[in-house]
């Protein structure tokens, strides 16, 4: 042939007749033969599909092509050889099936061996695919892996779903952690021995000394008799000059056995070894030397003890630190006059006459210095200095008023202020804004001119303090006594109107914090004494509220009206419509000048007619009835 192949095309006559069985046999050799060529010959790169004039069976008819089969992506695998009892056309089928990459996903093994015989020209074009049937040995072998999946991923999914072995207890794991810890730090300090120190040397030791803690560490040292001796008493009844003849080989072993921190212990055995005990506390805190004191009294190590209480008594503490002092020091109970002057530090000593105050009922020593520090807050001219001051003062008093004697006491325990000390302060404030009151109201007019700036500085100054010893009686649940005292102040409200606004304002701002105890229940007065409140000071407190709104930074306006309104509801109904009608045309001229107390105008109009339209439910009747066994 030449250079080029001819293909050539034979359409058969469409015939009915039915093949002869010569044709039969024909075509079973020519099957035969197709499927041992097929078998030999290398798998094509694409479906090709040849015909022959002596083959016209495989060639479809020209009026209707065979639909185009999928052709899938060339491959380099070598076909597998066909066993020797496997069918020719599986043997075709298994050589010629294409390989597909992994990331897409194969046909099914039936469509395969059918693209694969028809390829090898076996079947006809024309004929269905053949039906999925059982898989042979060949293909359980070929797909194996496709047939034991569930196995390697019921083993995942079990080791997967097998629980993890639980973990240790967390106080375990605590528990192991600190004990690692402490022995890193017992190595440590057996590891940092100075040059020439004979602390912990085995070559010159002549004691074997094993310490135990309460948690199982157990710790061997190398120490020296005739220093233990010389400087713990307590050694040097146990290694007594009987005892060591007792142990007569070298070296001498001795337990000491439920340490409570055998850390603090071996620094304590270190201390022996040093020449120069205070210098060498230095480098310690205050909790470690507390240790080595417990430690040093416990074996009778005078020079540690006094070399412990010597730095106690020089360096500073913090204040978290200062009841554990005094408590490790009661416990102690140490005679040396050292540990005296340790406890100086966190307590006073009761002397003849705090002692016989507090027996007459006066304040002690603490109230003296609290009533001083009062007055000189109350007598202060730096404003700046003393509203620092004021708010210290106060959560001094909060905080001893919480261990002090209860607040309807007049007398106070030891660091307390009791309520006569407080009331005689406010008493004084009172006096002097009357004196400065009446000297400003009786000045000449214009007021703001001729007046003396001094009566009308202290009118604000006094004011000021009365406010502030208000808040302090209110935290302690004795303003009643206040309220009634300021109620009754008569002449001071009709002198309010003589002084300007600009110095009196302050003065209603005592009246603003009684309205809010009052709406607040924190005052708890009588309704005589709440009538007379609002009798006396209503009305110069309408007046002063423009100024207070706008010139008091820190005046919550609705605080203030709530108390208000709050205050007036205590009364009794006709008194509430009489000063509610009055405020209600105030408000309507007055504007922003006034207090808004409309939620208490609507709750006296609820109670006042809406309740009074439906009639009243009726109390329940209860009925008792006795019962008697034995009556007639």
């Amino acid at each position: 042939m030449g250079a080029s192949a001819h293909l050539k095309t034979h359409t058969p006559k469409q015939s009915h007749q039915t093949p002869s069985p010569l044709t039969s046999k024909r075509r079973k050799r020519r099957d035969t033969a197709a499927a041992a060529a097929a078998a030999a010959a290398p798998p094509p790169s694409s479906p090709d599909v040849v015909s022959s004039d002596a083959a016209p069976w495989c060639c479809a008819p020209l009026s209707s092509p065979p639909p185009p089969t999928p052709t899938p992506p060339p491959h380099r695998a070598l076909p597998l050889p066909p066993p020797l009892d496997s069918d020719p056309m599986e043997a075709a089928a298994a050589n010629t099936a294409p390989s597909y990459p992994a990331c897409a996903p194969p046909y099914p093994s039936s469509y395969s061996k059918f693209n694969s015989a028809l390829n090898a020209g076996l079947l006809n074009p024309m004929s269905p695919p053949p039906t999925r049937s059982s898989p042979t040995l060949f293909d359980m072998m070929a797909n194996e892996h496709d047939y034991h999946p569930r196995s390697v991923a019921a083993a995942a999914a079990a080791a997967a779903a097998a629980p993890p072995p639980p973990p240790p207890p967390l106080p375990q794991l605590r528990a192991e952690s600190r004990q690692a810890q402490l022995q890193e730090r017992v190595a440590e300090l057996l590891g940092s021995r100075s040059p020439g120190s004979q602390f912990n040397d085995p070559e010159s030791s002549d004691v074997r000394l094993t310490l135990a803690s309460k948690d199982g560490l157990a710790v061997c040292l190398s120490v020296h008799r005739h220093i233990l001796v010389a400087h713990s008493r307590f050694f040097a009844a146990k290694l007594s000059d009987r005892w060591s003849r007792q142990q007569r080989a070298l070296p001498h072993v001795v337990e000491i056995s439920d340490c409570d921190d055998v850390e603090v212990y071996i620094e304590t055995l270190r201390l022996m070894y040093c020449k120069d005990l205070r210098r060498r506390l230095m480098k310690e805190d205050v909790a470690k030397v507390l240790g080595i004191l417990k430690v040093s009294a416990a074996i009778v190590f005078d020079a540690g003890v006094l070399s412990c209480l010597e730095y106690l008594e020089a360096a500073p503490w913090a204040e978290d630190e200062d009841e554990k002092v005094a408590s490790l020091l009661t416990q102690l109970r140490l005679e040396s006059s050292g540990a005296g002057e340790v406890l100086k530090r966190v307590s006073l000593e009761a002397g003849p006459s705090s002692a016989a105050d507090e027996a007459s009922g006066n304040g002690g020593a603490g109230e003296e210095i609290l009533v001083r520090l009062l007055h000189v807050v109350l007598e202060g001219k730096d404003e700046k200095a003393r509203r620092e001051m004021k708010g210290l003062v106060s959560k001094m008093l909060r905080e001893s008023n919480g261990v002090a004697a209860p607040p309807s006491s007049s007398s106070a325990s030891g660091g307390d202020l009791s309520k006569d000390s407080l009331y005689a302060a406010c008493d004084g404030c009172l006096r002097l804004l009357r004196h400065h009151f009446l000297r400003a109201a009786a000045a000449p007019a214009p007021p703001v001119a001729s007046s003396d700036p001094s009566d009308t500085a202290q009118i604000a100054r006094q004011a000021d303090n009365l406010h502030w010893m208000l808040d302090i009686l209110v935290d302690r649940q004795i303003a009643d006594h206040f309220l009634t005292t300021w109620a009754a102040e008569a002449e001071l409200a009709e002198l309010h109107p003589k002084v300007p606004a600009i110095h009196r304002f302050e003065v209603s701002r005592v009246t603003a914090r009684l309205f809010v105890g009052v709406g607040k229940g924190q005052i708890l007065a009588s309704k005589e004494a709440r009538c007379l409140l609002l009798k006396t000071w209503l009305e110069p407190f309408y007046e002063d509220f423009g100024w207070m709104r706008r010139a008091c930074k820190g005046l919550d306006r609705h605080l203030v009206e709530d108390g208000l309104a709050n205050t007036i509801l205590t009364l009794p109904l006709a008194m509430q419509q009489e000063i509610l009608l009055a405020w209600f045309d105030r408000f309507l001229n007055s504007g922003e000048d006034c207090p808004n107390i409309q939620r208490g105008f609507e709750v006296w109009w609820r109670r006042a007619f809406w309740r009074r339209n439906g009639e009243p439910e009726p109390p329940p009747q209860l009925s008792i009835t006795a019962v008697s066994e034995n009556s007639c």
